[in-house]
């Protein structure tokens, strides 16, 4: 009995400093939970993503699913490895693709296509979408062109859509939109709440144009937004600024605003000069960007085969496949730069719950 009491007094003594070392434990096994969720803990692979089915990934967005709690690419899904195809069929006649990825973004796997109910006419093409979460449901404003053709002398429009899931979805409207050949939607809500749209006007010399809305359904154009000649639009908010990202097809140019209706160019592109990483020497084109947290990764697309310095031949697969790659951008001297060839450590941080 006197042995037994011993032990449990001793055992009433230590049970403190038991507690305490467990919750030094739990504290560092919590803090080093949120360092990995913090950093990745290897780089982005060269190239990020390649489309297993026609090798023609383009025109990326990204958004989070919150369902799923993973990343989820949607992108314009080229038939580049077509060996049938004439002219720029194509780049026409597909649907958009979506892949996933589980680990914020470091690495992704192909998943399926969008099942995008709008489907009106034989041939029809999906291009180019971009996608918002509001309110428990999911928005996407997508190019739609109306059949697969040999040319690009053909008008096509920016429909709207909805989903709760993000992989089926529901014809809302045609966007009311100043012509009958638009492309590359851009969307992003105003400080006010007011919705903003972005698009390329393709018959006003491939000007930004631009329309407001303040719920989402009523729509109005108010014209020119960006005198100057580019496409795939992305407006997005970091270091204090408003800025604008637009493939000029000589690289990415790059403007800033205070806001969000004047807009003063940057001196220089981005994703002009090739880099060295696999699949990576050719310009960089339209893009999207993710700021998480206090860092901002720009995913874009490259021709892998139209590298100055070995292209492939013209119309070849090797000259229309595409692939997406991803780097960090960096803010210095109040300009945007970024490094291809610099490993890039991407993680995604999970959006705040609303």
């Amino acid at each position: 009995m006197k042995i037994l009491h011993r032990f449990l007094c001793l055992a009433l003594l230590l049970a403190p400093g038991l507690a305490g070392a467990q919750k030094t434990v739990a504290a560092t096994a919590s803090k080093a939970t949120v360092s990995a969720n913090a950093a990745a803990t290897f780089p982005a692979p060269k190239p990020l993503f390649r489309d297993p089915i026609y090798d023609g990934a383009a025109d990326p967005v990204l958004i989070w699913n919150t369902q799923a709690k993973k990343w989820w690419m949607f992108y314009t899904n080229r038939r580049a490895t077509d060996t049938t195809a004439t002219g720029v069929t194509w780049v026409h006649g597909t649907r958009i693709g979506i892949a996933e990825s589980g680990d914020g973004g470091t690495t992704w796997t192909y998943r399926d296509t969008a099942n995008i109910g709008y489907r009106p006419d034989p041939g029809y093409t999906h291009w180019a979408p971009d996608i918002v979460e509001d309110k428990d449901a999911y928005y996407m404003f997508l190019t739609y062109v109306p059949g697969t053709f040999t040319d690009w002398q053909h008008p096509r429009v920016i429909v709207q859509l909805t989903s709760t899931d993000l992989t089926n979805w529901k014809y809302v409207q045609t966007m009311p939109l100043v012509t009958d050949k638009v492309i590359d939607a851009s969307i992003f809500r105003l400080p006010d709440g007011t919705w903003r749209l972005w698009y390329n006007n393709e018959r006003d010399h491939k000007s930004i144009y631009y329309a407001d809305s303040p719920d989402l359904r009523h729509w109005t154009d108010l014209g020119r937004a960006l005198n100057e000649r580019g496409e795939g639009p992305k407006v997005f908010r970091w270091h204090e600024q408003y800025w604008m990202i637009i493939d000029q097809w000589k690289g990415m140019a790059v403007y800033h605003s205070d806001d969000l209706l004047h807009w003063q160019p940057q001196p220089e592109r981005i994703l002009e000069l090739p880099g060295q990483g696999r699949d990576d020497q050719a310009i960089g084109g339209h893009c999207d960007v993710v700021v998480s947290g206090s860092r901002a990764f720009l995913f874009y697309f490259t021709h892998p085969g139209r590298s100055k310095a070995s292209p492939a031949p013209a119309n070849s697969i090797a000259a229309k496949r595409s692939v997406i790659q991803v780097t960090e951008l960096e803010f210095k001297d109040g300009k945007l730069t970024c490094y291809r060839d610099k490993p890039t450590f991407v993680q995604l941080l999970s959006p705040p719950k609303k």
